[in-house]
Protein backbone atom coordinates (compact mmCIF):
# COMPACT_ATOMS: atom_id res chain seq x y z
CA UNK A 1 0.00 0.00 0.00
CA UNK A 2 1.53 3.41 -1.38
CA UNK A 3 1.36 6.49 0.52
CA UNK A 4 -1.48 7.90 -1.40
CA UNK A 5 -3.05 4.82 -0.23
CA UNK A 6 -2.73 5.11 3.41
CA UNK A 7 -3.65 8.58 3.34
CA UNK A 8 -7.20 8.35 1.55
CA UNK A 9 -7.24 4.80 3.39
CA UNK A 10 -5.84 5.14 6.94
CA UNK A 11 -4.64 1.72 8.60
CA UNK A 12 -7.32 0.42 11.64
CA UNK A 13 -5.88 -0.62 14.73
CA UNK A 14 -6.29 -4.10 14.98
CA UNK A 15 -8.58 -5.01 18.01
CA UNK A 16 -6.62 -5.91 21.55
CA UNK A 17 -7.65 -9.93 20.57
CA UNK A 18 -6.16 -10.02 16.97
CA UNK A 19 -3.31 -8.01 18.25
CA UNK A 20 -2.63 -10.74 20.95
CA UNK A 21 -2.94 -13.13 18.62
CA UNK A 22 -0.67 -11.90 16.22
CA UNK A 23 2.01 -11.19 18.90
CA UNK A 24 1.59 -14.94 19.94
CA UNK A 25 2.45 -16.28 16.21
CA UNK A 26 5.43 -13.87 16.27
CA UNK A 27 6.87 -15.32 20.22
CA UNK A 28 6.56 -18.80 18.81
CA UNK A 29 10.27 -20.76 18.12
CA UNK A 30 11.65 -20.83 14.91
CA UNK A 31 11.60 -25.06 13.88
CA UNK A 32 14.67 -26.89 15.61
CA UNK A 33 15.77 -28.47 12.07
CA UNK A 34 14.63 -28.84 8.51
CA UNK A 35 15.37 -32.64 7.71
CA UNK A 36 12.89 -34.04 5.11
CA UNK A 37 12.04 -36.99 7.29
CA UNK A 38 11.22 -35.48 10.42
CA UNK A 39 9.89 -32.03 9.83
CA UNK A 40 6.73 -30.16 9.04
CA UNK A 41 6.63 -28.44 5.84
CA UNK A 42 3.46 -26.76 4.80
CA UNK A 43 2.43 -25.71 1.20
CA UNK A 44 0.28 -23.64 -0.11
CA UNK A 45 -1.78 -21.97 -2.94
CA UNK A 46 -3.84 -18.97 -3.71
CA UNK A 47 -6.67 -18.12 -5.54
CA UNK A 48 -7.27 -13.97 -6.37
CA UNK A 49 -9.45 -11.59 -8.61
CA UNK A 50 -6.63 -11.81 -11.29
CA UNK A 51 -2.90 -12.23 -12.06
CA UNK A 52 -1.63 -8.26 -11.52
CA UNK A 53 0.86 -8.49 -8.52
CA UNK A 54 -0.09 -5.10 -7.66
CA UNK A 55 -3.51 -4.70 -7.72
CA UNK A 56 -5.51 -7.69 -7.74
CA UNK A 57 -6.44 -9.34 -4.23
CA UNK A 58 -6.67 -12.14 -2.27
CA UNK A 59 -9.30 -14.20 -2.12
CA UNK A 60 -8.87 -17.68 -1.25
CA UNK A 61 -5.74 -19.38 0.60
CA UNK A 62 -5.30 -23.62 0.74
CA UNK A 63 -2.42 -25.39 2.43
CA UNK A 64 -1.63 -28.77 3.75
CA UNK A 65 1.00 -29.94 5.72
CA UNK A 66 3.50 -32.64 5.00
CA UNK A 67 4.58 -34.01 8.23
CA UNK A 68 8.00 -36.41 8.78
CA UNK A 69 7.87 -36.79 4.90
CA UNK A 70 4.16 -37.98 4.56
CA UNK A 71 0.98 -35.90 3.36
CA UNK A 72 -1.27 -35.08 6.34
CA UNK A 73 -4.64 -35.15 4.88
CA UNK A 74 -6.09 -34.26 8.70
CA UNK A 75 -3.39 -31.26 8.87
CA UNK A 76 -4.48 -29.18 6.16
CA UNK A 77 -6.65 -25.77 5.80
CA UNK A 78 -8.74 -23.80 3.62
CA UNK A 79 -10.88 -20.45 3.62
CA UNK A 80 -12.36 -17.85 1.39
CA UNK A 81 -11.08 -14.01 2.08
CA UNK A 82 -13.95 -11.66 2.47
CA UNK A 83 -14.34 -9.65 -0.57
CA UNK A 84 -15.80 -5.72 -0.33
CA UNK A 85 -17.26 -7.15 -4.06
CA UNK A 86 -16.95 -9.94 -6.01
CA UNK A 87 -14.61 -10.20 -9.10
CA UNK A 88 -15.66 -10.58 -12.47
CA UNK A 89 -17.61 -13.59 -13.90
CA UNK A 90 -14.58 -14.63 -16.03
CA UNK A 91 -12.38 -14.74 -13.08
CA UNK A 92 -15.64 -16.65 -10.93
CA UNK A 93 -14.99 -18.88 -13.76
CA UNK A 94 -11.68 -19.87 -13.12
CA UNK A 95 -11.55 -21.01 -9.64
CA UNK A 96 -15.09 -21.32 -8.94
CA UNK A 97 -15.78 -19.16 -5.65
CA UNK A 98 -18.76 -17.81 -6.39
CA UNK A 99 -20.34 -13.53 -5.59
CA UNK A 100 -21.98 -14.63 -2.94
CA UNK A 101 -19.12 -17.01 -1.53
CA UNK A 102 -16.80 -14.00 -1.68
CA UNK A 103 -18.59 -11.49 -0.23
CA UNK A 104 -20.06 -13.80 2.54
CA UNK A 105 -16.34 -15.32 3.19
CA UNK A 106 -14.37 -14.80 6.13
CA UNK A 107 -13.38 -11.02 7.50
CA UNK A 108 -9.98 -10.49 6.01
CA UNK A 109 -8.23 -9.96 9.74
CA UNK A 110 -9.72 -12.92 10.69
CA UNK A 111 -8.73 -15.09 7.76
CA UNK A 112 -4.42 -13.96 8.03
CA UNK A 113 -4.93 -15.00 11.67
CA UNK A 114 -6.16 -18.45 11.23
CA UNK A 115 -3.35 -19.05 8.75
CA UNK A 116 -0.21 -17.78 10.47
CA UNK A 117 -1.69 -19.99 12.89
CA UNK A 118 -2.08 -22.96 11.09
CA UNK A 119 1.37 -22.25 9.33
CA UNK A 120 3.19 -21.42 12.52
CA UNK A 121 6.89 -20.97 11.78
CA UNK A 122 7.42 -24.09 9.72
CA UNK A 123 9.01 -23.74 6.10
CA UNK A 124 6.84 -22.59 3.08
CA UNK A 125 6.63 -24.41 -0.38
CA UNK A 126 4.94 -23.04 -3.49
CA UNK A 127 4.98 -23.60 -7.52
CA UNK A 128 5.57 -20.04 -8.83
CA UNK A 129 6.59 -19.09 -5.38
CA UNK A 130 6.24 -15.39 -6.04
CA UNK A 131 2.83 -15.22 -7.06
CA UNK A 132 1.45 -16.47 -3.34
CA UNK A 133 4.26 -14.72 -1.47
CA UNK A 134 3.53 -11.87 -2.92
CA UNK A 135 -0.32 -11.61 -2.72
CA UNK A 136 -0.05 -13.44 1.29
CA UNK A 137 2.36 -10.67 2.00
CA UNK A 138 0.50 -7.89 0.68
CA UNK A 139 -3.02 -9.03 2.19
CA UNK A 140 -1.07 -9.34 5.68
CA UNK A 141 0.37 -5.60 4.93
CA UNK A 142 -2.90 -4.39 4.30
CA UNK A 143 -4.73 -5.60 7.30
CA UNK A 144 -2.61 -7.02 9.98
CA UNK A 145 0.11 -4.49 9.21
CA UNK A 146 3.62 -6.44 9.33
CA UNK A 147 5.72 -7.92 6.82
CA UNK A 148 5.75 -11.11 6.42
CA UNK A 149 9.40 -13.03 6.12
CA UNK A 150 9.67 -16.40 6.27
CA UNK A 151 11.47 -19.24 3.92
CA UNK A 152 10.06 -20.45 0.67
CA UNK A 153 10.80 -23.13 -1.83
CA UNK A 154 9.77 -22.68 -5.62
CA UNK A 155 9.13 -26.19 -6.80
CA UNK A 156 8.89 -24.55 -10.46
CA UNK A 157 12.93 -24.00 -10.12
CA UNK A 158 13.68 -27.31 -7.88
CA UNK A 159 12.02 -29.73 -10.43
CA UNK A 160 13.90 -28.60 -13.79
CA UNK A 161 16.94 -28.23 -11.35
CA UNK A 162 16.72 -31.85 -10.52
CA UNK A 163 15.16 -32.77 -14.06
CA UNK A 164 17.42 -30.55 -16.67
CA UNK A 165 16.26 -32.63 -19.14
CA UNK A 166 12.84 -31.80 -18.95
CA UNK A 167 12.75 -28.40 -17.92
CA UNK A 168 11.89 -27.16 -21.96
CA UNK A 169 8.59 -29.25 -21.69
CA UNK A 170 7.43 -29.01 -18.53
CA UNK A 171 6.68 -25.72 -17.16
CA UNK A 172 3.56 -25.28 -15.22
CA UNK A 173 2.42 -27.34 -12.04
CA UNK A 174 -0.04 -29.43 -14.97
CA UNK A 175 3.24 -30.23 -17.04
CA UNK A 176 5.21 -32.11 -13.63
CA UNK A 177 1.90 -33.04 -12.09
CA UNK A 178 1.32 -34.93 -15.38
CA UNK A 179 5.00 -36.21 -15.46
CA UNK A 180 4.39 -37.76 -11.74
CA UNK A 181 1.07 -39.32 -12.50
CA UNK A 182 -0.59 -37.09 -10.10
CA UNK A 183 -4.54 -36.48 -10.25
CA UNK A 184 -6.34 -32.99 -9.11
CA UNK A 185 -9.28 -33.44 -8.22
CA UNK A 186 -10.46 -29.76 -8.65
CA UNK A 187 -7.86 -27.38 -10.63
CA UNK A 188 -8.41 -23.93 -9.40
CA UNK A 189 -9.32 -24.72 -6.15
CA UNK A 190 -6.96 -23.39 -3.66
CA UNK A 191 -6.61 -26.39 -1.52
CA UNK A 192 -7.08 -28.87 -4.19
CA UNK A 193 -3.65 -27.46 -5.85
CA UNK A 194 -1.80 -27.03 -2.48
CA UNK A 195 -2.61 -30.97 -2.56
CA UNK A 196 -1.12 -31.55 -5.99
CA UNK A 197 2.03 -29.20 -5.18
CA UNK A 198 2.52 -31.63 -2.26
CA UNK A 199 2.82 -34.57 -3.75
CA UNK A 200 4.97 -32.57 -6.12
CA UNK A 201 7.13 -32.15 -3.29
CA UNK A 202 7.16 -35.64 -1.88
CA UNK A 203 8.55 -36.18 -5.47
CA UNK A 204 11.07 -33.79 -5.00
CA UNK A 205 12.00 -34.99 -1.84
CA UNK A 206 12.46 -38.53 -2.56
CA UNK A 207 14.97 -36.95 -5.80
CA UNK A 208 16.72 -35.11 -2.94
CA UNK A 209 17.32 -38.20 -0.66
CA UNK A 210 18.93 -40.48 -3.79
CA UNK A 211 21.20 -37.23 -3.94
CA UNK A 212 21.98 -37.11 -0.40
CA UNK A 213 20.11 -33.77 0.09
CA UNK A 214 18.98 -34.28 3.56
CA UNK A 215 16.97 -30.82 4.16
CA UNK A 216 15.18 -27.91 3.24
CA UNK A 217 18.66 -25.75 2.44
CA UNK A 218 19.83 -28.49 0.58
CA UNK A 219 16.43 -28.48 -1.83
CA UNK A 220 16.73 -24.18 -1.29
CA UNK A 221 20.33 -24.58 -2.91
CA UNK A 222 19.07 -26.24 -5.82
CA UNK A 223 16.59 -23.77 -6.40
CA UNK A 224 18.86 -20.81 -6.04
CA UNK A 225 21.35 -22.61 -8.41
CA UNK A 226 18.22 -23.35 -11.03
CA UNK A 227 17.37 -19.66 -10.75
CA UNK A 228 20.73 -18.42 -12.06
CA UNK A 229 20.65 -20.82 -14.20
CA UNK A 230 17.64 -19.71 -15.81
CA UNK A 231 19.03 -15.70 -15.64
CA UNK A 232 22.22 -16.89 -17.18
CA UNK A 233 20.12 -19.00 -20.25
Amino acid sequence: MNWLSRLFHPEVALSAEAATRLDAWRRLPNPAGSELDASRFVVVDVETTGLNLARDRLIAIGAVAVNQGRIDLTDSFEIILQQPTASGKDNILIHGIGGTAQTGGVPPVETLLRFLEFVGKDPLVAFHVTFDETMIKRALKEFLHFDFKRPWLDLAYVMPGFLPELANRHRALDDWSGHFHIRNYARHSALADALSTAQLFLAATKIARQKNIPDFKGLQDVEKAQRWISWAS
